[in-house]
């Protein structure tokens, strides 16, 4: 395989949430693109990405886990130079309560399933730039539901609030992929319909007012042959945080976001290439957590390419 393998990230846009209503609620989670070339064009083709992360959380009473499958496809559209790239990604959940009588139950809760798509423009010079829009199909196919702690009780708060809207979500990336290098910086904005509930009956009939929010996602790393390794940093941050009356409670309560540091380690296997990366918070009005991921990046098809014609035979005499 060759460099190409960064630009996957152009369409591999990782799903995820954050977990219960004390929490940063960005359904995009954050770092979910680090280790990508989130701008560069991907070659025409299909690709399969799969990330998994996982948050061990100080002070808390639960981890959390976040499985993030996406499929590419890399048309061979390109309106003013720009190629089109759709996807879909259906992520999961998984929470894993302390143990204990009083912790919370394991869970496992289907987000609602992304789709959308990136239009990626190679600047020449081994520059690219990416804008993405699409939506989180929450009020389709997300879960609903509250937690319950491991005696049987009901906790009197949704598992995942934003889950209760449609997310929509909006992107820009620029990356440099020149001798080796993949330097990108990500922003994604979750844009929520808010106020809004699980309906009646559900979660108590509670009513959440859903902050929008922004997520940066930097990726500073360097190939060596078949090895990858450099920096990472991403975070995320609410735009209301305020107190709600009337009913309303506020998801993002006094929760301005978090930033987290680390590194990454990678190897490119040439039928796919393989990431793990690590971080630590480093500054958060929410919760710190040590986070680890994995990642996997298939290409399942490209197009052929045509054979040259072969060049006549000329014989002098």
């Amino acid at each position: 395989m060759t460099k190409n393998w960064l630009a996957t990230g152009a369409l591999a846009l990782t799903m995820g949430m954050s977990a219960t209503a004390s929490y940063a609620q960005t359904t995009t989670i954050p770092g979910e693109q680090v280790g990508l070339a989130t701008g560069a064009p991907l070659p025409e083709g299909i690709y399969a990405l799969n990330t998994f992360v996982y948050q061990s959380r100080d002070n808390s009473a639960l981890d959390v886990g976040i499985n993030i499958p996406v499929l590419v496809w890399s048309t061979p559209l390109v309106p003013l130079g720009g190629r089109i790239e759709l996807l879909v990604a259906p992520p999961t959940v998984f929470t894993f309560g302390k143990s204990g009588a009083n912790g919370l139950r394991d869970t496992s809760i289907n987000v609602g399933t992304f789709v959308g798509g990136i239009w990626a423009f190679d600047l020449g010079n081994n520059f690219g730039v990416s804008l993405l829009g699409g939506v989180y199909l929450n009020e389709l196919n997300g879960d609903r539901g509250v937690l319950r702690t491991n005696a049987g009780a009901l906790a009197n708060t949704a598992v995942l609030p934003q889950l209760s809207s449609n997310t929509y979500r909006v992107g820009v990336a620029a990356s440099y992929t020149g001798d080796g290098y993949n330097l990108t910086a990500n922003l994604t904005a979750n844009i929520y319909d808010s106020p809004s509930s699980f309906g009646s009956g559900r979660d108590f009939g509670t009513v959440y007012s859903l902050s929008d929010s922004l997520n940066l996602d930097l990726t500073a790393t360097k190939k060596f042959g078949k090895f990858e390794i450099g920096a990472i940093a991403y975070g995320t941050v609410n735009f209301d945080t305020g107190a709600k009356a009337g009913g309303i409670i506020n998801a993002a309560l006094n929760d301005r976001g978090r930033f987290l540091m680390g590194g990454l380690v990678g190897y490119d296997f040439g039928f796919a290439t393989a990431q793990v990366y690590v971080a630590r918070t480093v500054a958060t009005t929410s919760f710190d957590s040590t986070e680890i991921s994995g990642r996997l990046i298939v290409p399942l098809y490209s197009p052929t390419p045509v054979a040259a014609a072969p060049a006549p035979i000329i014989r002098k005499y």
